[in-house]
């Protein structure tokens, strides 16, 4: 059962409890905090035809009722977030077409300058430039890149690419990829893609975002081959993912020996259920406090060499 939110108008005291409750759920744990590697911040006219395209119920969604349920103003979700004992989030953003994506990282870089507990966040897209502007945005401090296979309909081994593939495997930074075929394929989404990818750059360190949903199984092979291959639990596990694209129970095995390179995602805002229920979603999985403590903290800590793992 999906616990029960405050609706837009309540604020206040249903936002309080409900951050004590993620706070209680942490410091059970003996965590300094959460680090969650997927959540969403972008400039405010993007951000609201993403909204838009949620209330819709587009393919992109797969035709699901997705309402929002953090639809708020960019300092107020910030604020959320450190509420519930964020240490450190991310910007996600990405482009739809050429020509988008060195705006969005101009944006982005603005935003880690004003909100020093958001990882610098950039993205990239396949498109003549595409190296520059990965090496420009590295070197204004990016900590993380963000792709989408799906949105951006395209194939990430796409020769123009590579230079900035293995750019990034070079610096070590991580980009969280959206490659999964949910919540509806695309042309380029499952793993075939991003096998290809990493046939090339085998140190490039992927995030596969979602868990890789609904190709889970898939997606654990490429990171136990892989070594430098995460999957973040973004929406995974939780009851409205359960229903479209459930996580095979075999494969649980697999997951708690993959322990120490799952990290905690949430797609915060853009969730149609509330924050904690993600939290206890990992929680009911049953793979232990120590598990848990790796997922929800240390691992992405150890990851951006942040302190406290």
């Amino acid at each position: 059962m999906v616990p029960a939110v405050a609706g837009d108008g309540d604020g206040g005291a249903d936002r309080s409890a409900e951050s004590a409750e993620v706070r209680r759920f942490w410091q059970r744990l003996g965590l300094p905090g959460l680090m969650d590697v997927h959540t969403h911040f972008m400039p405010e006219r993007v951000l609201r035809k993403v909204w838009s395209y949620f209330d819709a119920l587009g393919p992109l969604t797969g035709g699901v009722e997705w309402p929002i349920t953090y639809r708020a103003e960019e300092d107020e979700r910030a604020r959320l977030l450190r509420d519930f004992g964020v240490r450190a989030f991310t910007a996600m953003l990405y482009p739809h077409k050429p020509g988008m994506a060195q705006w969005l990282n101009g944006w982005a870089a603005d935003f880690a300058r004003r909100t020093p507990d958001c990882l610098h966040t950039s993205t990239l897209f396949p498109e003549p430039g595409v190296e520059a502007y990965v090496r420009g945005a590295v070197e204004a401090g990016a900590r993380v890149f963000k792709a989408h296979v799906q949105v951006g309909a395209y194939d990430p081994a796409d020769e123009l690419l590579d230079g900035a593939w293995g750019l990034l495997a070079e610096a070590g930074i991580p980009v969280v990829i959206h490659c999964g075929s949910g919540p509806a394929p695309g042309k380029h989404t499952g793993p075939e893609p991003v096998a290809r990818v990493l046939a090339r750059h085998p140190r490039l360190r992927l995030v596969v975002a979602h868990m890789g949903m609904p190709e889970y199984e898939d997606f654990l092979s490429l990171a136990e081959r892989y070594g430098e291959v995460r999957l973040d639990t973004t929406m995974a596990f939780t009851d409205f993912s359960e229903r479209l694209a459930p996580f095979p129970r075999r494969a649980l095995p697999r997951l708690a020996g993959l322990g120490d390179r799952i990290l905690l995602g949430s797609d915060f805002p853009n969730i149609p259920y509330p924050y904690l229920h993600q939290l206890r979603a990992l929680e009911r999985l049953e793979l232990g406090d120590e598990w848990l403590r790796g997922v929800c903290h240390h691992n992405a800590a150890r990851l951006f060499g942040l302190p406290g793992h």
